[in-house]
């Protein structure tokens, strides 16, 4: 009995594409995720709002060192969830283009 016998090129497809489409739904979910969970992030709020309650109090009592580190501050919230955004947007890119190669790699099996 030849050993690659399992192993004909419609079941390798088969175990291709669900192995890719499985892959897909975890890069999709978790990408989904990570962008809706930015929104919800209780913690960036309460910083961003103290440290311009923080900035306000500078410009008022002419503190210029205080408004330059609270303007750095927000400078590097603002950066953060950019990032936490791209990432949310590649992984969601990514499920994507991967459940569409698993459906193109079913379309290429001869099912006759």
């Amino acid at each position: 009995m030849d050993p690659l016998a399992f192993f004909k090129l419609p079941d390798i497809l088969i175990y291709m594409a669900v192995t890719f489409f499985a892959l897909g739904i975890l890069s999709f979910l978790a990408g989904v995720f990570v962008l809706v969970s930015q929104g919800f992030s209780r913690d960036v709020k309460t910083l961003a709002m103290q440290t311009s309650k923080i900035a306000q109090k500078g410009i008022t009592d002419e503190v210029s060192g205080l408004v330059g580190n609270a303007s750095t501050l927000l400078s590097s919230l603002n950066e953060m969830v950019r990032t936490k955004t791209g990432v949310g947007l590649f992984l969601t890119v990514v499920g994507l283009m991967l459940m569409g190669t698993a459906y193109w790699l079913i379309l290429q099996i001869d099912w006759t």
